[in-house]
């Protein structure tokens, strides 16, 4: 076995409003916080405290368009949002897990949005740009790697072989069909011909690496993602699923050692090289393999 692999880059995602649906794109640029757009906006409750799908399954159901200058949000039952990407309304400050913020408020209309579709207060934050929240320096690599909104790191990363391997123990337990990768709220899915790794290929990579010579995206694998009950949440009808199949299927096999028996799925990546540069579907690279 050699200690490279090719992989190719099988779908793209963005999530430009922490815990909303997810935006598959057919391309995406590279910025120092993760991808542009990805988690720069956050609903808020009147404190600033995040809202996710872990107290509101219901985001799963606001969809994101980006359209010219604007983030366009709809959701079932209501009309259009229009948010312009540049705007930047009043200071605030916002609670992101253990992280307290200055923020930018989005508005009254944005917060009556949220508020009417969810049924509680609440508000649209964005991440202040001046702003440098950095992911874990235990698990960074030694990088200093920025992040906006996201649970702790710039990329999420997973593997096309790792759904599937999910979905066959989710049969496996009598559920009634697969799940899609939605559920796991990835940024880069990636696949490879290798059929020993191809089962949560994402395992078993260093770093992966994209583009030319001259001009490399480099992206190094730093941390497995421990998973919270939000993988339970069906996104096309925003309803949690009170048996928690998801859970059980991972809890089968996904226990990981090194976070103290946490169910993971996927790796978080911390950004080598390449901002400014454009991923796109069908990419072809090389990953160096994890010993």
């Amino acid at each position: 076995m050699t200690d490279t692999l090719p992989i190719r880059i099988a779908s793209l995602h963005l999530h430009p409003v922490k815990s909303c649906a997810v935006l598959d794109v057919a391309e995406a640029l590279l910025v120092e916080t993760g991808f542009d757009l990805d988690r720069q906006w956050m609903v808020v409750d009147a404190q600033g405290e995040f809202i996710s799908q872990r107290e509101q399954p219901r985001l799963a159901l606001v969809r994101c368009q980006r359209r010219a200058a604007d983030l366009v949000l709809r959701a079932p039952g209501m009309l259009a949002l229009h948010i312009a990407l540049d705007a930047a309304e009043e200071p605030c400050s916002v609670q992101v897990w253990d992280d307290r913020l200055p923020a930018y408020d989005m508005g009254a209309l944005a917060a009556q949005w949220f508020s009417d579709f969810l049924g509680v207060t609440a508000r649209l934050a964005r991440f202040d740009p001046e702003q440098r929240r950095l992911s874990s320096p235990k698990w960074s690599a030694g990088v200093e790697a920025l992040n906006q909104f996201s649970d702790g790191f710039p990329i999420l990363v997973a593997s096309v072989g790792g759904l599937e391997q999910f979905n066959q123990r989710l049969a496996a337990q009598g559920a009634s069909g697969p799940v899609t990768m939605a559920r796991f709220r990835p940024n880069i899915v990636i696949d490879a011909d290798d059929a020993a790794l191809r089962e949560h290929l994402e395992d078993h990579l260093d770093e992966l690496r994209f583009g030319t010579e001259d001009a490399p995206v480099r992206l190094k694998l730093v941390k497995p993602c421990a998973r919270c009950p939000i993988p339970d949440v069906e996104p096309g009808t925003g309803v949690a699923d009170p048996a928690r199949a998801v859970t059980a299927a991972l809890a089968s096999y996904r226990a990981d050692a090194r976070l103290d028996g946490a169910l993971t799925f996927g790796m978080n990546a911390v950004i080598l090289e390449g901002v400014e540069r454009v991923l796109r579907v069908g990419d072809v690279g090389q990953a160096t393999l994890a010993f």
